[in-house]
């Protein structure tokens, strides 16, 4: 009974945590930074979205021990997301005013490392890490891709409470950066590594104030 209880807890705590990271995800730009944002500041997202997924995703799947646990985070942050994309629709604001970023393929390549290597903790830091840093903007921009005009929705319909400073602004393609998709995987790449090792190292501190 205990073990059961032990692991009903394990797996509560990650979708409190999940659906926190969701909200910070959602309340970046007010209401989402994703539609507003991703295409002037793609770079900027890529790494927020992929550094902030590998913390809480290798956090749970080190403290479970459990390959899939990472992908379980990334569903959850992704059903909820949903849930806030329906609220919007409902009170009138266009199917494609939220655009529901993707988590789940690189929370699953994650989830392939740790299983593939073993549970091998530093193999899941620093190839899983990678991984998750290279191939989150991929997979965002192909959803993108997919959004009928977001530059149209972003403009026609702002967010209630947006303040001035994060107004969307048109992008000026080539002036800054050739290939957001390639710069925010090379960015996201490096960066989610030492991520990765600070939720690996959150996991050990939780396990010692847990024993102590």
């Amino acid at each position: 009974l205990m073990v059961w209880l032990r692991r009903t807890t394990h797996y509560l705590f990650i979708v409190v945590v999940a659906v926190n990271s969701t909200l910070l995800t959602i309340n970046a730009g007010d209401y989402i930074f994703y539609t507003d944002w991703a295409w002037t500041s793609f770079v900027v997202f890529s790494i927020s979205q992929s550094t902030m997924l590998v913390v809480g995703a290798i956090y749970y799947m080190l403290f479970t021990g459990v390959p899939g646990t990472a992908t379980y985070y990334a569903t959850i942050m992704t059903i909820y997301t949903w849930v806030a994309k329906g609220a919007w629709f409902a009170l009138g604001y266009p199917y494609d005013f939220i655009a529901v970023p993707v988590w789940i393929p690189s929370a699953m390549l994650l989830d392939l490392t740790y299983w593939a290597t073993r549970r091998n903790k530093h193999a899941a830091i620093i190839i899983g890490g990678t991984l998750v840093g290279l191939s989150l903007p991929l997979f965002n921009m192909i959803n993108l891709l997919l959004v009928r005009d977001p530059l149209e929705i972003a403009f026609k319909y702002p967010r209630p409470t947006l303040p001035p400073y994060m107004t969307p602004i048109e992008p000026q393609v080539g002036k800054f950066y050739n290939s957001p998709v390639a710069l925010g995987s090379g960015a996201g790449a490096v960066l989610s590594v030492p991520i990765a090792a600070l939720g690996a190292k959150l996991n050990t501190w939780t396990y010692r104030w847990m024993a102590a």
